[in-house]
Order: structure tokens, then C-alpha cells, then sequence
């Protein structure tokens, strides 16, 4: 099953883009993340359409901040994502009809839902200034030095 990580590539880069000087493009954005340029533009713009980056077309544009990490929660990042499933397990649904599946779908969806429950609520908790933090942090104990340019 393949995951989604279009969350934690979303906060690498609205992380990377705190620290630039200036707009960051779709370009140098997919270089980052080892991908194309339109995948960069098209997840973008769920963020764009929720008021957290900006963007600006031609030369000298690409996407900037358009609120503090410190106002932008892991929650709201998940959410304008599409607000996927947490998990990449899931409950079974090929036959409907069967009483272990239904018996073993029962007994899953609890404990997922509960489960998902509890992350959303952290979610909700962590905003992405804390994550920054965090960043510095390591950069500090492990004396690395700034990847962003």
C-alpha cells in the first residue's frame, strides 16, 4: 500500500520557505522534494486556497508565506490537503457479505477511529513554528549547517 506523504513534504517545505529570503519557486521546491514541478504547483495551490502561501507568476515570483508557521497548525495542513486517512491501513471492504469481515471490520474501526481521533487532536496542537524550532535544534546538537539557500 502506498503512503501519502504529501504532509510531511508540505511541512518540509512551508519549513524551508520560513528560512529563504525571498519567494521560492515550484522549481527549486520539486528539486527538494525529488519531483516535478507540477505535482509542487498542484499541492500548492490547496494551500494557496486556504490563505497559507501565496504566489506570484513571471520572473523574480513562486510561493511565499502568507501567515506565521506560528498561526498554521499540523491540522490545518493536513485538512487543506484534503483530509485524507492518517493511516495508510484501512478496513477491508471485498466481501461485503462475509460474516469474518464484518466481524474483523468491526473490530478494526474502533480502534482506528479512536486512534485517529488522538492524532487529529495533537494535530490541532502543533503548530509549524514549533517544528522550526525543532529544526534548529538539530542543527545545533548535530552541527550541521543550513540546508536552505
Amino acid at each position: 500500500m502506498r503512503k501519502d506523504s504529501r504532509l510531511s513534504r508540505m511541512l518540509h517545505v512551508l519549513i524551508h520557505m520560513d528560512h529563504l529570503d525571498g519567494p521560492a519557486t515550484s522549481e527549486k521546491m520539486a528539486t527538494m522534494l525529488s519531483t516535478n514541478p507540477v505535482v509542487v504547483r498542484r499541492t500548492m495551490a490547496h494551500l494557496r486556497d486556504q490563505g497559507y502561501v501565496a504566489s506570484v507568476k513571471g520572473h523574480g515570483g513562486g510561493w511565499t508565506l502568507a501567515v506565521p508557521l506560528s498561526n498554521i497548525t499540523l491540522l490545518d495542513i493536513h485538512q487543506a490537503l484534503g483530509d485524507s486517512s492518517v493511516f495508510t491501513i484501512g478496513l477491508t471492504d471485498e466481501h461485503t457479505n462475509c460474516p469474518i469481515e464484518i466481524a474483523v471490520n468491526l473490530a478494526i474501526r474502533d480502534a482506528m477511529e479512536q486512534a485517529e481521533a488522538l492524532l487529529l487532536e495533537r494535530f490541532k496542537q502543533v503548530t509549524l513554528d514549533k517544528l522550526t524550532a525543532g529544526f534548529a535544534d538539530f542543527q545545533a546538537e548535530h552541527h550541521e549547517p543550513s540546508p536552505v539557500e
